[in-house]
């Protein structure tokens, strides 16, 4: 069996990476970070220029229509820059609530062409996750309520603003009145849609996670390079190496995993909840490890504003809680391995 992404999926990673490299240099990060919304007008405008924006959306309405395969690619790169930007909010959970809307919803054809062109931003609100991201400076919010799904602007509703560890992060606590106005989908189809964006922002989550758990890695190595002891670069020690090794390790065992996940998600696989619990879990382990690691290579140094380490840990920590702690994802794995009958072994790994 052929495991390998397609030469466009790769090929468009490849393009992202190029550009995000450029375009997202920690120090430009941290210019961003000290605004007060947070965010860049120009940079969301040029990832929007990239194709991001409309990667979701149905070409009907003016996008690309590519698969959850195709964004697992694009959100390990958004993770390893740390990009300030609520991108996978808007073009990949809200793309994919409205765009499996019944058909005769009106907001497909009114918010699907504006988020394609990058003109559009939306949050979406589960009750996994207490706290809203990007409420404020939303042009639509998305919100469940009872299984149903909500549409109303930020005016309709009350935003209480709570600061994150994570500074490229602007959180928002909605106080909101549900109404026959503000329903756009009832609970008997809602339910689906919901569980379906949880699968999907925790695996946009994970795989960002595993883009991180890479940028920390990347960071502690070049760090043991340049920092001498005894005359010697810190990277020589065999102290040093076992703990980058540990890590590269968890990294390696993560990655399939997190791609098992988009494949099944991608294919409707009955599992796939379970495969996303997985991934997250266990890229949040590498993402964690990571940290810690390279937090020791670089010393205390690396928890300083000045050290970039500290951007990419921050982030990691409030992405590990995000979209389902721990303890939700590990009772989601458990229910399945517990349970009677569970198709466990080898035999049953490409059934």
């Amino acid at each position: 069996m052929d495991f390998t992404f397609e030469d466009q999926q790769t090929a468009f990673r490849d393009a992202i990476r190029r550009f995000l490299m450029t375009e997202a240099a920690p120090e430009h990060l941290r210019e961003i970070w000290e605004t007060k919304s947070g965010r860049s007008t120009e940079l969301r405008s040029k990832l929007a220029d990239q194709g991001l924006t409309a990667l979701s959306v149905p070409e009907e309405f003016g996008g690309i229509g590519l698969s959850d395969l195709d964004w697992v690619l694009v959100q390990q790169e958004l993770g390893y820059y740390a990009i300030p930007d609520s991108l996978s909010d808007t073009a990949y959970l809200a793309v994919y609530l409205l765009t499996n809307m019944p058909a005769d919803v009106a907001l497909k054809r009114e918010w699907l062409p504006r988020i394609a062109s990058g003109k559009a931003r939306v949050a979406v609100g589960h009750p996994v996750n207490p706290l809203v991201a990007d409420a404020e400076l939303a042009d639509l919010l998305l919100l469940w309520h009872q299984d149903e799904v909500h549409a109303l602007t930020p005016a309709q509703a009350r935003l209480t603003f709570n600061p994150s560890i994570d500074m490229s992060r602007r959180l928002y606590r909605i106080e909101w009145t549900p109404s026959d106005k503000t329903r756009i989908c009832p609970a008997n189809a809602g339910r689906g849609l919901w569980e379906g964006v949880l699968d999907r922002a925790a695996l946009a989550a994970a795989s960002q996670l595993l883009g991180l758990a890479h940028r920390m890695l990347d960071l502690g190595i070049d760090h043991s390079a340049q920092r001498k002891q005894f005359g010697k670069p810190i990277g020589s020690f065999q102290a040093v190496k076992h703990h980058l090794a540990d890590v590269a390790v968890k990294i390696e065992f993560a990655e399939p995993v997190v791609h098992r996940a988009a494949y099944s998600l991608a294919r409707g696989h009955a599992l796939a909840p379970v495969h996303v619990s997985h991934a997250k879990l266990a890229a949040g382990e590498a993402a964690w490890l990571s940290a810690r690691k390279s937090i020791q290579v670089h010393g205390a140094m690396g928890y300083t504003w000045e050290a970039d380490l500290q951007m990419f840990m921050k982030r990691a920590w409030a992405l590990d809680a995000s979209w389902g702690n721990r303890a939700f994802h590990k009772a989601r794995v458990a229910r399945f391995v517990l349970g009677n009958g569970a198709a466990l072994g080898p035999d049953a790994t490409f059934n």
